[in-house]
């Protein structure tokens, strides 16, 4: 019954991302934690559902060509390393300060999102047809929410979209496609660097995992139904509900 109720979680998790270009692990990881054998082992297992959800997701937007490849060249690796030192760094900073300074930043990027009129998407849209996306803060924030993610644990994609959207410059469309790209690549990267601590419980991996695959591709596909402003709005009320998710995290820590 828990890995059913994991499973349908997992596919809404899925689903809600694959729409917005979010993994939103933070979202799934209580579930997992409630199968998993230990906290450390559920926490390598909920990176590995991500990885899978976010390649799945990424799939279906190369193919809808939403994946900005110049700018996954720039912020990925910075991304990667920045989580693997996060995790070195692990333990000795409060993480419980930290999500709550996370909570505070997608807080308020979920309400710009809301209140906007499009001119952020109309600026991005700009910038995309005369190339002119910042390329060192996409490299600068890639490296600091790697950082971070690797810290407490999370890819923190609902964090680096509104770094691709307000900081960098990229069009929504462009910057859901290329944000789970990257997701994807800091998830393999975080599910290695937790097998020294504790092997990944394979049975939450292959349910969630295989959930996660239907949803992904369902919410991917939708994305390209939505005008910009929907998306923008969309993206908006998902970064308040991961907002939410990480104040209860920080409290329950």
């Amino acid at each position: 019954m828990e890995l059913a109720l994991l499973a349908v979680w997992c596919f809404l998790v899925a689903l809600g991302g694959g729409l917005v270009g979010l993994v939103l692990g933070n979202l799934r990881l209580p579930a997992v934690l409630l199968v998993a054998s230990s906290p450390a082992a559920g926490a390598g297992a909920n990176i590995a559902i991500s990885a899978v959800a976010a390649a799945t997701a990424a799939v279906a937007h190369i193919r809808a060509g939403r994946i900005n490849w110049r700018l996954f060249a720039w912020m990925a690796p910075p991304s990667i390393l920045g989580a693997v030192a996060g995790g070195y760094l692990s333990g000795v900073l409060p993480e419980r300060a930290l999500l709550l300074a996370i909570a505070a930043v997608l807080l308020i990027s979920g309400i710009g999102m809301l209140r906007s009129d499009g001119a952020s998407a109309r600026r991005g849209r700009d910038r995309d047809e005369h190339p002119g996306l910042d390329i060192p803060v996409a490299v600068a924030s890639g490296a600091g929410i790697g950082l971070l993610g690797g810290i407490v644990g999370l890819i923190l994609g609902s964090l680096r979209m509104p770094a691709l959207l307000r900081l960098v410059g990229e069009v929504p469309f462009r910057a859901v496609g290329t944000n789970v790209a990257i997701g994807f690549f800091v998830g393999v990267a975080g599910a290695l660097g937790h097998l020294p601590n504790a092997v990944p419980d394979l049975a939450p991996i292959l349910v969630g995992g295989a959930a996660s695959v239907p949803g992904a591709l369902l919410g991917s596909r939708l994305t390209g139904r939505l005008s910009e402003r929907q998306l923008i709005r969309a993206i908006g009320w998902v970064l308040l509900v991961a907002a939410a998710s990480m104040v209860v995290e920080a409290i329950v820590r």
